[in-house]
């Protein structure tokens, strides 16, 4: 089979030997999703579905690091999908991974798929209505609250949990108030925050979010988590992310 299209690159993600097919030229993965697959505690024989997987760059690195027994990746993009199917076929992983075109507003979808234990999701951070954009546009749809909210992927997450399930998110800071409130809402309770700054001497600029479905109110803030040292390398938790094989629990 022909994996690679013209306008497609084959990048290794340097574990376990699995690669990725990602557009040259459109939404890519960046540190944000390495970041939430680190974060997310991911049990033996977990079943996990993530939302607005794009490439399926999540659950190519929680097969590669995890024993779960099932990941299923959502997206609205059809191309981004048939994409990411390709890749699971490439890496020999169909029996682990698939991928769905879908709307997760599309609330009888998410309700055809069998509870899980583990919801994982990369959002749209940016408002709608924050700034110009184009709707066609691969990256704008990534990017802003176009064809999701955020309250319609919390929704999506309760639905899609079993009882006392975990939802990992990763998203902005300004936003912080927004998700604790829309979680509470849904009864997804905030259980474990982790605030990520580019370097020590400058302010966060992203937040990883555990909640889980109905659970009590015992909130923990984890240490901060610094990208780059003071001469711009990577720190030594980031370079043990992007190395190790396994995520500790």
């Amino acid at each position: 089979m022909d994996f690679l299209r013209k306008d497609e690159t084959l990048d290794d993600l340097q574990l376990k030997g699995i690669h990725v097919i990602q557009k040259k030229h459109a939404f890519r993965f960046g540190v944000d999703a390495v970041l939430l697959a680190n974060f997310a505690k991911v049990r033996k024989n977990a079943k996990v579905v993530d939302l607005c997987t794009g490439t399926g760059i999540i659950p190519f690195v929680l097969a590669g690091k995890t024993y779960a027994s099932n990941l299923i990746g959502i997206e609205i993009q059809e191309e981004f999908v048939e994409m990411a199917n390709r890749s699971a076929q490439y890496n020999e992983l169909e029996h682990k991974i698939k991928f769905i075109s879908g709307d997760l507003k599309d609330i009888e979808l998410i309700k055809s798929i069998p509870k899980v234990d583990v919801v994982t999701v990369n959002p749209p951070y940016k408002l709608y209505n924050s700034g110009l954009v184009n709707l066609n546009n691969m990256n704008a749809i990534a990017r802003h609250e176009i064809c999701c909210t955020l309250e319609d992927v919390i929704i999506a997450s309760r639905i899609l949990l079993r009882d006392s399930g975990r939802m990992y998110m990763v998203h902005r800071p300004d936003r912080l108030v927004d998700i604790l409130y829309t979680m509470r809402k849904h009864r997804i309770e905030p259980k474990r925050i982790r605030m990520v700054h580019p370097s020590v001497n400058k302010a966060p600029n992203i937040v990883l979010i555990e909640g889980q479905r109905d659970g009590g109110t015992d909130l923990k803030w984890e240490p901060p988590l610094y990208i780059h040292t003071d001469d711009g390398g990577y720190t030594k938790e980031i370079i043990n992310m992007y190395n190790s094989d396994t995520i500790v629990e």
